[in-house]
């Protein structure tokens, strides 16, 4: 029965690693953010503007008309009302894209980082502190009692009725009273003079991403704990998205990881993306989108992630991609230490063995013949086995 078990749950690994990201276009583009409105999705770019899809990314429409500076930083919506930051200040559309206007009477910095909305609240994050309009950007106010002295705000959340301030070389600040004071929060944080945060919130759970750390916090960031565990410590946590109890961020350098246990174990599901630098990300619908530092947009299912997340933690190891054809990657969840990788025939017979230390190895055709293999991993008097096709 167990041999059946493993059998049967190795087809369907098997299957899942045929699925992949898939670029939806906007080729060759840097995307900088990403807003959802019901069908609609708004991409921000490094220097062409907005796009808008309203098919769910299978093509794509420059909106760009009334907009002065195509650098667009940050994207935020409220109801009608379309708000995108750029170096030039805020624009407002109110009709879907198809024309802006700057609407910037009462800021005294324009280059806006962030933005984000609270009720009837818009918030932008500037280089010179945060604004806050009341009347969809109609006037904007300083707000920035208890921030340090020209603080740089490149990322803001709501997290229930507060809000959070990321700032380039002072950490993370917290309001809870609209903006009218703001106070630090880098109780076990770790960051350097140029972090850039991103935060995403699930739950009563606050997760904040900087240079190589995911941090969470369970009461209102008052203290923070690293849960890093399966993220390479030198990528730029750029992003979050959030699905149910399924939390992705997105990274500069190690592409998308996911996780279903509030960060405690993370996992890369990277498998088609050809750019790893993954500076945006958005759930729409069923699917999840993946903005890159220089290669357009990707699409990819929810489903299938999620899948490969589950059938990962069940197996301890995912092999994608699988068939093999020259090489395949064996990604465990946990560091194992001194495994025996084997690889067996469909008679049993010995193939390959290595030993190994680490969370992913290369295994490569070789001398394999076509045909169906099993990849068996011995750790700790362990046995984890799963199926593997070569052609």
């Amino acid at each position: 029965m167990r041999i059946l078990y493993l059998f049967i749950l190795s087809i369907i690994n098997h299957s899942i690693c045929q699925a992949q990201w898939q670029q939806t276009g906007i080729n060759g583009e840097a995307i900088y953010c990403f807003a959802v409105s019901g069908s609609n999705i708004f991409a921000g770019t490094h220097d062409n503007g907005v796009f808008l899809s309203t098919n769910n990314g299978s093509n794509w429409t420059v909106v760009n008309n009334g907009l002065t500076d195509t650098s667009i930083w940050s994207i935020a919506i409220n109801g009608a009302n379309i708000f995108a930051g750029t170096h030039s200040g805020v624009f407002l559309s109110t009709n879907n894209g198809s024309s802006w206007t700057a609407v910037n009477s009462g800021l005294t910095n324009t280059t806006i980082w962030s933005l984000t909305v609270n009720g009837t609240n818009i918030f932008a994050g500037t280089h010179n502190g945060v604004f806050l309009s009341t009347n969809n950007g109609g006037i904007w106010t300083a707000v920035n009692n208890g921030l340090p002295l020209y603080s740089d705000v490149r990322s803001l959340a709501v997290s229930d009725t507060n809000i959070l301030a990321g700032t380039y070389d002072a950490g993370v600040f917290l309001s809870s009273n609209n903006d009218s004071s703001w106070t630090a929060i880098n109780n076990g944080l770790t960051y350097t003079a140029n972090d850039n945060w991103s935060f995403a919130t699930s739950g009563t759970n606050i997760f904040a991403g900087s240079v190589g750390n995911v941090f969470l916090s369970t009461n209102n960031g008052s203290n923070w704990t690293a849960v890093n565990n399966g993220l390479a410590d030198t990528n730029i946590v750029w992003s979050f998205a959030v699905s149910g109890a399924n939390i992705f961020v997105g990274t500069y350098g190690g592409g998308v990881f996911l996780s279903s246990n509030n960060g405690s174990n993370w996992t890369a599901v990277n498998n088609g993306l050809t750019d790893i630098r993954v500076q945006s990300l958005a759930i729409c619908g069923t699917n999840i989108f993946a903005g890159t530092a220089g290669n357009g947009v990707w699409k990819r299912p929810l489903s299938e992630i999620t899948a490969v997340e589950n059938i990962s933690h069940n197996n301890v190891f995912s092999i994608c991609p699988n068939p093999l054809t020259s090489s395949s990657i064996l990604q465990f969840n946990v560091e194992v230490k001194n495994a025996a990788i084997v690889i067996y025939d469909v008679l049993g017979k010995e193939m390959t063995r290595k030993q190994f230390t680490g969370k992913r190895i290369e295994i490569e055709k070789e001398n394999l013949a076509s045909g169906v293999y099993f990849v068996s991993v011995l750790d700790n008097e362990r046995q984890h086995v799963q199926k593997i096709v070569v052609k």
